[in-house]
């Protein structure tokens, strides 16, 4: 994966920018700010407070654009990058003022979107080898395309990004149309998309490969229960079957994907990625005029 692909697309970045500006300037602006010498220059240094992977770059640098496009970020670091405690990841420079409207906006996106690449890197140590790890649809409501950047950024990998990427019948779909009809349809009406079957069962597993299913999700079960699927899949592949994708399910923690990556799987799901990922504390260190901050001006990790 090249480095351009762990970040995610320019105008994601641009519109969440936008809305979180909104949400913190709306409508009179950052009246703190508007009290300073519009004379009054910073720099200010992101600075890593624990280790973990850097994501979230782009948005940060976003955040100061679209408040002063005077404002410029030099970073020492990328995307994807493995960082260590008190590591400086970049230096920002321009008006006081304006530095201090975009730093929480910035923070917020870097420390979270940071978070979701750390905890995923996490994920892929412990799978090792023996499967990738994909996240799911269980995003933040409208910052979707970059904590799945961030999922990347921390070598996972992304399922479908939404509901037109491609078929997925789950059991509450399969309730009313059944595995083999379901499949059917899906073939009849969507010809060109790949078509993945939630499977809870040794006997719903056999059915899908029968109906010729692109993929199958194995939904909570056990490594016992995943292993049998996997020798009816090896079978199917035996007998000149397709070589269908599989994926494990439901419920998987860092102290059991490392048993699920081994049991011949191709990919391990995991909702906790993107959301239940703590941030990553990065703070914004900043000097006025070339000299420290004092205590209150500087951003701490609580600060607001």
């Amino acid at each position: 994966m090249s480095r351009e692909d762990l970040h995610p697309p320019a105008g994601a970045v641009r519109e969440a920018v936008a809305r979180a500006l909104a949400e913190d300037l709306t409508p009179l602006g950052d009246l703190t700010s508007g009290l300073l010498p519009a004379a009054a220059r910073a720099t200010a240094e992101f600075v890593a407070r624990t280790p973990g992977v850097l994501a979230g770059r782009r948005c940060a640098d976003e955040a100061f654009r679209q408040v002063d496009p005077e404002v410029t970020v030099d970073w020492s670091a990328d995307d994807g990058d493995d960082v260590r405690s008190a590591q400086v990841l970049g230096r920002v420079d321009g008006p006081l003022a304006s530095v201090l409207t975009a730093e929480r906006t910035a923070l917020n996106f870097l420390s979270h979107l940071s978070g979701v690449a750390t905890l995923t890197r996490r994920y892929v140590d412990e799978a090792a080898d023996g499967a990738q790890v994909w996240d799911t649809r269980k995003t933040t409501p409208g910052l979707r395309a970059l904590e799945k950047a961030a999922v990347r950024a921390g070598g996972g990998r992304n399922h479908r990004g939404n509901l037109s990427d491609w078929v997925m019948l789950k059991d509450n779909h399969l309730t009313v149309l059944g595995i083999t009809e379901a499949v059917a349809r899906a073939r009849d009406r969507w010809p060109g998309r790949t078509v993945h079957v939630e499977c809870a069962s040794l006997e719903e597993v056999v059915e899908a490969l029968a109906a010729g299913a692109d993929a199958l999700l194995l939904d909570n079960m056990g490594p016992d229960e995943v292993r049998a699927a996997m020798a009816a899949v090896g079978e199917h592949r035996a007998a000149g079957g397709s070589r269908c994708l599989v994926e494990a399910s439901g419920g998987i923690t860092l102290d059991t994907v490392a048993t699920f990556a081994a049991t011949g799987v191709d990919l391990v799901s995991v909702g906790a990625l993107t959301n239940s990922a703590p941030v990553l504390d990065i703070g914004l260190d900043i000097a006025v005029g070339g000299e420290p901050a004092s205590p209150s001006a500087r951003t701490q990790p609580g600060a607001l």
